[in-house]
Parts: structure tokens; C-alpha cells; sequence
């Protein structure tokens, strides 16, 4: 992913960005109840969700509303009790686990909360990490290239301990985009970080969006309303509001 000239953090969507507008994740009808010893508990009920080409969507709503469990549905960490998930037209919800983990290694980039950085690897070992388990051959000039836009490349040779909070989640960033993935999920990504931190991690979000990423946002984050291309509210397991418009199979 090329870097912006403009890091400037910018607000409200951008009509006026040439996009390509055909959806990349798509989500019909899925189901996901987790049963428990008295109950049964749905956490996404019946949710249709498009995700268009090089958009920011941000999913909003209170805890227990299932917007991190439709993020984890998206990028098949779990896997639906009824509908599907499709990426790039592929049913990603049918497939056997092991073809399922090379999915996520190869076409979903994920930003967690908590970073999940390998701890006794360098940054530039780290976000090489994914490409040396392809066989990838340049994967460290790669990565070295992924840590220059995000400005962390130098700090390239320290490893997670040696970074701060938002350095940390920057390497994680460029761990992410290294791969060219079909899109970015981010589960609350700002949530272990000052509000300064936050916001230049938003920016560096909002940059790949303008580039031609897809950028999926959990987040409780108002800051993060500014980036959004599309916002997706989510209330009882359902898709209550797409950016202020009556629920339904719509683009986010």
C-alpha cells in the first residue's frame, strides 16, 4: 500500500474519491447463538452486510450489541451457525479449517486491541512474519517498506517492549497491510491507546481506505465517526441503521 503525501486528519465521507464500488465481504442472513446453561444466546441474528472497495465502514454499538462477533464472522475466526460469509465471491463460512486459516493469513489483515505482536521478534520481523510463512522472498524489504509508511521503520531493530502503545499498534498496522490484504478488520484498535496515539492511528486507517483498502472499525472510538466512509449500527445482534438509513442488504 503505497503512503499518502497527506496525513492530515481529515472528516465525513468522501463522495467525491473514484472507487471501486463492488462489494468485497458480503454477510447473508448470518446467525451466531452461543449456547449457554440456561439460555441461548444470539449474538448475530440474521444480519445482511455488504463491505464495498475501498471504503472505511466503522460497526457502532453498545457492548453486547454482536458488532465484535460480526467482525470475527467477516474475517472467519468464527464461523456462522446459519448464513454466509463471502470474500472476493468465496464462501469463506464453507470452508475445512486449514484452508480457512490460509485465507486469513493471505487476504484478511486484522488490527486487534491489544497488538499481538510476536514479543521476541524485532518490528521488521513481525511484519516480515506472514511473508516468510508463504516462502515469500523479498519479505524483509517488504516489511521494511511497510514500516516506512507507517513511520516506524526507525525503529525497525526493537522489539514489542522497546515500543510504545502506538508504536506497537503502527507495527501491527504494517503487519497488516504487507500482505495487500482484500480487507483490514480492526476490533477496537484505539482502545489501549492515548487519545493522540488513537487518532494518528485513525488516520493511518483512513489513509489506506484512500488508497484502495478496505478498512473494517469496531470501535466504541467517537473519533473514529470522523474517518468513516459508512457507519454500520448494530443493536441486539441486528443491523439496526447503515449510516442512517433503514437496515437491509446495503453497501457498507
Amino acid at each position: 500500500m503505497p503512503p499518502s503525501d497527506d496525513h492530515t486528519v481529515r472528516a465525513g465521507r468522501r463522495p467525491e474519491l473514484e472507487r471501486d464500488e463492488a462489494w468485497v465481504a458480503r454477510g447473508e442472513g448470518v446467525v451466531r447463538h452461543f449456547p449457554t446453561a440456561t439460555d441461548d444466546v444470539v449474538a448475530v441474528d440474521g444480519v445482511d452486510l455488504e463491505v464495498s472497495g475501498g471504503q472505511l465502514t466503522v460497526i457502532a454499538g453498545p457492548s453486547g450489541s454482536g458488532k465484535s462477533t460480526l467482525l470475527h464472522l467477516l474475517g472467519g475466526i468464527d464461523q456462522p451457525d446459519a448464513g454466509e460469509i463471502r470474500l472476493e465471491g468465496r464462501d469463506i463460512s464453507a470452508l475445512a479449517p486449514q484452508e480457512l486459516a490460509l485465507v486469513r493469513r493471505r487476504r484478511l489483515g486484522f488490527l486487534l486491541q491489544f497488538f499481538s505482536l510476536l514479543p521476541t521478534l524485532t518490528a521488521l520481523e513481525n511484519v516480515a512474519f506472514p511473508l516468510l510463512l508463504d516462502g515469500v522472498s523479498d519479505a524483509n524489504r517488504r516489511a521494511q517498506l511497510a514500516l516506512q509508511h507507517v513511520e516506524m521503520d526507525g525503529r525497525a531493530s526493537h522489539r514489542p517492549s522497546q515500543l510504545s502503545g502506538g508504536e506497537q499498534q503502527r507495527v501491527a498496522l504494517a503487519r497488516a497491510l504487507v500482505i495487500e490484504p482484500a480487507i483490514i478488520l480492526a476490533d477496537e484498535p484505539t482502545g489501549n491507546l492515548d487519545s493522540v496515539s488513537g487518532r494518528e492511528i485513525l488516520a493511518l486507517l483512513r489513509d489506506a481506505a484512500d488508497s484502495g483498502q478496505s478498512v473494517v472499525i469496531v470501535t466504541h472510538d467517537p473519533m473514529a465517526a470522523e474517518q468513516a466512509d459508512r457507519i454500520v449500527r448494530m443493536a441486539d445482534g441486528r443491523v439496526s441503521e447503515l449510516d442512517g438509513e433503514p437496515a437491509g442488504m446495503q453497501q457498507a
